[in-house]
């Protein structure tokens, strides 16, 4: 097991049977070494909702994280998921802030390198320019445990890009990586330009998926579990839409992360026709005594090729979805019934899972 990996064996509670369903179980992460609690916390609305220079102050406060940041430990998630661009900086200074002061050293801290807050907003994933922000990033975070690429460069050689990241691996100056926003023909490239060249792959990927985003089942998720790369979902929730809070006609609110952000990161996700498709889930989740977002993370949490979940709950009391979904098992045909609410056939997605 790698150094950071050893430190955090007894906090997730590796390899232990599941005996209770609001125990925060613990998942390996490919064959990097490493496991990853069913959902991360996502500190990427710490002074701005991403990376985009349009939503800068439209977050939580560095008050507000540092609380969220505790209450995520209290609750058993054990990674927290950053990057160096949110908030030009803040999100990395806050979670090493709090890690120093805590004296935090069974969480994995994880960061993601390439964006940046320009508007628009461009991705460099050159040698020299990794090298310089790994450099920041460690010095804000203490440590880099876990490293992403944002997004794809499509100016700097898949090589070059491989490379880097696995001198980083190797140095120990980080203890893995993976890569964010790849589709099916990227992650192709990925592994054949890493094993003609002898080069590490990334051991996980990290997109978007939720309910209302699920083309990744048709092509990306296959590949990457057959190849034994993990596979992580940021946007669980879709922002926000899938919970109740948009039904029945109710007003979007301009600081939401639908009202403050939609056009940029949820483009097309608030529609009538999803809209139509969470009242459905609202019916289900009714008869289930449980709220619409936490049965999406239920969800989520029991789909069998998905890892590990991202939610970043910007008041304590969202924590009540997480809380329930931990609390809520579904058996295969519940599984099934919600994954139909949901199918979308023009993109080959059926509503049940394969056995």
């Amino acid at each position: 097991m790698s150094f950071v990996g050893q430190r955090c064996q007894d906090a997730l509670d590796m390899g232990q049977p599941l005996h209770h369903a609001s125990v925060m179980k613990s998942n390996k992460l490919g064959n990097t070494g490493f496991e990853t609690t069913e959902f991360i916390y996502g500190a990427g609305s710490i002074k701005g909702i991403g990376m985009s220079a349009h939503t800068r102050d439209k977050g939580i406060s560095v008050e507000e994280a540092l609380q969220r940041l505790s209450e995520a430990h209290a609750l058993g998630i054990r990674v927290v998921d950053t990057a160096d661009c949110y908030g030009a900086g803040v999100s990395e200074r806050t979670v090493g802030e709090w890690v120093r002061e805590h004296s935090v050293d069974n969480v994995l801290i994880q960061t993601k390198v390439g964006a940046n807050n320009d508007d628009p907003p461009g991705v460099d994933l050159a040698s020299d320019h990794v090298e310089r922000q790994l450099t920041q990033s460690i010095a804000r975070l203490g440590r880099v445990d876990l490293y992403m690429s944002h997004a794809p460069d499509p100016t700097t050689p898949l090589q070059e890009v491989l490379e880097t990241f696995a001198e980083a691996q190797s140095s120990g100056r980080i203890g893995a990586f993976g890569m964010c926003n790849v589709d099916a023909k990227l992650l192709e490239d990925i592994l054949t330009t890493a094993d003609s060249a002898d080069l590490p792959r990334p051991g996980w990927l990290q997109n978007y998926f939720s309910l209302l985003g699920r083309r990744d089942e048709q092509d990306v998720i296959p590949l990457a579990t057959a190849e034994g790369i993990a596979y992580t979902a940021y946007s669980p929730l879709a922002g926000g839409i899938l919970s109740d809070r948009y039904l029945d006609g109710a007003p979007v609110p301009p600081d939401s992360r639908i009202g403050a952000a939609g056009d940029i990161y949820y483009k097309g996700l608030y529609s009538a026709d999803n809209l139509a498709k969470v009242a459905q889930l609202r019916d289900v989740a009714r008869e289930r005594d449980i709220s619409v977002a936490g049965l999406a993370l239920a969800w989520l949490r029991a789909h069998p090729l998905i890892t590990a979940s991202i939610v970043s709950p910007s008041k304590a009391s969202q924590w009540q979805a997480v809380k329930e979904a931990l609390d809520h098992s579904l058996d295969d045909e519940s599984f099934d019934q919600i994954a139909e609410i949901f199918s979308d056939p023009a993109a080959g997605i059926a509503g049940r899972r394969d056995r």
